[in-house]
């Protein structure tokens, strides 16, 4: 016992001295990277990262709280937008965020409903009321009205969309029956089987989805932000991602 008791003692002393164990990490995240940021959560606690608290809501919504004063430590958007507007305020540093994923937008409809395929997007226009998030401001929203934009269809569309919180309150309002279909990421579709995918919107229709992550500027920075991004831009987050149905992103080098 007496030679135990000095190798404990060390023991304890040497964890307390990993800053990482102390640090807790305030992550705002976009609704849509909601299941795999938490398994990648899981994966970066069990390598010795600090312990992630999460806030998922729509970009604009996370932004203007971040802009207000939220705490939080890292924020990822689903569009670069976002993140310019932290950075206007002060909040982000110009230059600090990065684009981390991309991802696709596909039309859902309830799994019982009688649709069965849409050939094409003027397809869309059959049906009464479409869930979207709100194009007003959410990502999924405003990449969903530029393609329809694009297709030249908002306009006869626009009066029938029910717009939601954020794309993931777009999929619950689909997989309830309550709407007959929407317009989500294709990472939301495939995580429910309530619904199905009756159109893949091709990509070279559609804007290009990315999603960008930054540290949030504080007062006193905690170093696990730091640590956390760059788990994110590694090979065991990027896995997770990939099962998930996102694409990461390679960037590429300058010159």
């Amino acid at each position: 016992m007496s030679k135990a008791l000095p190798g404990l003692l060390l023991a304890i002393l040497l964890l307390a001295t990993i800053p990482a164990a102390a640090e807790n990490l305030n992550v705002y995240a976009a609704a849509s990277l909601s299941d795999a940021l938490r398994e990648v959560s899981q994966a970066w606690e069990t390598f010795g990262g600090a312990k992630v608290s999460f806030n998922f809501a729509g970009s604009n919504d996370l932004a203007r709280q971040i802009e207000s004063g939220a705490p939080a430590q890292v924020f990822v958007s689903a569009n670069r937008e976002q993140v310019e507007r932290l950075e206007k305020a002060g909040r982000v540093r110009p230059g600090s965020a990065f684009p981390l994923l991309g991802n696709a937008l596909v039309v859902i409809v309830p799994g019982g409903s009688k649709v069965q395929k849409l050939t094409a997007a003027r397809d869309l226009l059959q049906l009464d009321r479409l869930a979207l998030a709100d194009p007003a401001g959410v990502p999924a929203g405003v990449y969903a009205k530029e393609w329809l934009e694009r297709e030249k269809l908002w306009e006869q569309l626009s009066a029938r969309v029910v717009p939601t919180l954020d794309v993931r309150a777009a999929l619950a309002a689909v997989a309830s029956g309550n709407l007959p279909a929407g317009i989500v990421y294709a990472t939301d579709a495939t995580s429910s089987s309530k619904v199905r995918i009756v159109y893949r919107v091709p990509p070279e229709a559609a804007p290009e989805v990315r999603y960008f992550a930054a540290p949030v500027a504080q007062k006193e920075q905690n170093s696990a932000a730091a640590r956390f991004l760059a788990f994110l831009r590694g090979p065991k987050a990027r896995a997770i991602f990939v099962r998930y149905g996102f694409t990461p992103i390679e960037e590429k080098p300058e010159g």
